[in-house]
């Protein structure tokens, strides 16, 4: 595994990171309790050291999960990513903006972003419960909440960070005027952002913004919650309550087949899945730190971190580029 510092701070997070969306179950049709600690303890015991959550995740099961999962080992070897800001109980007592509605268990049940001073500790405080730790390594807002001065939502995560509560402070999903603007406020360490071999857009302007800040990328949805792994066009299928029978319908399915026949023969060569290629060429992108790869079972945890292992060509990275280029989504 290879090891990669977080923008200006002291943090060094793997270059792999586990991402624990999925265990969550919510959005992602349930999980399986024992397959989801399996799969945090392969990580941990094939050098992925970091783990991104967030409340949301699960309505603070992933937390919990990830809890029981690191109880009694060495704390100090494992960095914890966390996020905060969207609320789904109530305690925003009608402040912040209304985001969507998620199910719970056969509930609907409202989401706001909120990040008001005070919600950033309270929530703070609640995950560090669920997590079984006294700090969080990297303290994230989850979505941009237009209700809070930008400047409010860092002054928070710097008093947090004066407290020892926090040993860095990030975003996630900020546009580059927002980023520009959080900078300024406190030492902003990390954004994390959607990019994938399809979703290439903040190459453009936040990537540049972010090498020329010492800004750390963390990259979500490397894989497009999946479908670059190819299984979706095989046999693999999504329960009822999935999200991604809808999220799939963004892309053109018979040019994301297309491009993934095409790559099949490098991964094959190198005795590599589609999926740990996919993961490999993202973590060599310019201005990408940071990659996050969920896994659901030990066995999949396994592959994420043995993705490290490849090596590519010039003329191999130039060949999956002109195949990206041609499909042009």
């Amino acid at each position: 595994m290879e090891y990669r510092k977080l923008g200006k701070s002291d943090l060094e997070l793997s270059t792999i990171t586990y991402g624990a969306f999925a265990i969550g179950g919510t959005m992602w049709g349930g999980n399986e309790k024992q397959n989801s600690i399996d799969a945090i303890h392969a990580s941990l015991d094939h050098g992925i050291s970091t783990i991104d959550t967030a409340p949301f995740y699960g309505f603070g099961l992933s937390e919990e999960l990830i809890g029981e999962a690191i109880k009694g080992k060495d704390r100090s070897k494992i960095q914890i990513l966390n996020k905060f800001g969207l609320v789904w109980d109530g305690s925003n007592h009608g402040k912040g903006e209304h985001f969507f509605d998620a199910e719970d268990n056969g509930k609907t049940l409202p989401i706001y972003k909120y990040a008001a001073k005070e919600n950033v500790i309270k929530e703070l405080e609640e995950s560090l419960k669920r997590l079984g730790t006294d700090y969080i390594d990297l303290l994230q807002l989850h979505w941009p909440d237009a209700s809070t001065p930008i400047e409010e939502t860092m002054e928070a995560l710097e008093i947090l960070i004066g407290q020892g509560k926090i040993r860095a402070a990030g975003v996630s999903n900020y546009n580059l005027d927002q980023m520009k603007t959080a900078n300024e406020t406190t030492a902003l360490s990390s954004n994390q952002l959607a990019y994938s071999m399809l979703n290439r857009g903040i190459a453009d302007d936040i990537i540049p913004y972010a090498i020329d800040n010492e800004i750390a990328i963390i990259a979500y949805s490397p894989l497009e919650r999946g479908l670059l792994t190819g299984k979706y066009f095989k046999d693999a299928t999504l329960k009822a309550n999935d999200h991604r029978n809808g999220y799939f319908g963004q892309f053109d399915a018979e040019k994301v087949k297309g491009f993934l026949a095409a790559i099949q023969p490098i991964a094959d060569e190198k005795n590599a899945s589609l999926s740990q290629l996919v993961l490999r060429w993202t973590t060599l992108q310019p201005g990408i730190t940071i990659v996050l790869a969920g896994a659901r079972n030990a066995s999949q945890a396994i592959d994420n971190a043995k993705a490290m292992e490849i090596t590519f060509k010039r003329d191999e990275i130039d060949f999956i580029n002109e195949q990206l280029n041609k499909i042009s989504l």
